[in-house]
């Protein structure tokens, strides 16, 4: 469980360097956005890293820290999603890590209780920060959010930026081969697909945030992608696996596509 380990040393040691590197390397400022008519707010969060530093996607990878977004001081606020950009795939000392270099508009759609008043939306973000070393971020936002309608063209081109949804993207029949391991689960997704170019990596996940997912071996031959992972409770022992809440991120040279649920063969 290299990843989760990795993760918590670095929450736990490195908040002195975080501290005194934050304010040199990362900024974080709440792009107000606009209120949808169907009462959503589209806002976003806007990261900027100094030159050559990165930061880490929602599955950072065996060497990358995950973020982590504590909205519950917000007022007015009854439910929230993230919507990632696509990400890039970093390769360093033998290891991969997904994540964003330079900066990152991180797009929220969030629920209002009360769709006629504006949302406070106040909290903190922490985030792993990595150049020569990587340190923790703790990153605090505090904004309130009118009830407008003027749209923000940068958040715009956030949401356009993410993954394409498989049925857009040409995505055929999908099924998962599940095997028993002595820690927990293999998994064998086969996907038919066209190619999303030279490079091709694939990221499982699960809607379990317990459960461990090791990097995927992604291999290609035809239509047919094919990625193989391994899966373990983070608590140990056997456990069940919701087929409808994996998701298979297919990031690729020439574009990125995000694949939901996948069934039995």
């Amino acid at each position: 469980m290299f990843f989760r380990t990795l993760a918590a040393i670095c929450w736990a040691a490195g908040s002195v360097s975080a501290q005194s590197l934050n304010q040199q390397v990362v900024a974080l400022e709440v792009l107000p956005g606009w209120r949808s008519a169907d009462g959503t707010h589209v806002a976003a969060l806007k990261i900027d890293l100094a030159p050559g530093w990165k930061t880490y996607w929602r599955a950072p990878g065996d060497a990358g820290i995950p973020p982590m977004i504590d909205w519950s001081r917000s007022d007015n606020l009854k439910g929230m999603m993230p919507i990632w950009p696509t990400p890039e795939v970093f390769s360093q000392n033998g290891m991969n890590s997904v994540g964003y270099q330079t900066d990152l508009i991180l797009p929220i759609v969030l629920t209002p209780q009360d769709s006629g008043q504006p949302i406070d939306l106040k909290g903190e973000m922490q985030i792993g920060i990595c150049k020569d070393i990587c340190v923790p971020a703790e990153l605090n936002f505090d904004l309130a959010l009118p009830a407008s309608r003027s749209r923000d063209n940068a958040i715009t081109a956030a949401l356009a930026s993410q993954p394409i949804p498989a049925r857009k993207a040409g995505v055929g029949r999908v099924s998962c081969a599940v095997s028993l391991t002595e820690d927990g689960l293999a998994i064998e997704a086969r996907i038919a697909m066209p190619s999303t170019g030279a490079q091709e990596y694939a990221v499982i996940e699960t809607a379990d945030p317990e459960v461990w997912v090791a990097e995927s071996d992604t291999h290609r031959q035809g239509n047919i992608l094919t990625v193989r992972t391994q899966m373990i409770h983070m608590e140990g022992g056997a456990f069940a696996l919701d087929r409808s809440g994996i998701r298979v991120t297919v990031l690729g040279s020439d574009r990125a596509v995000d694949i939901q649920g996948c069934p039995a063969d």
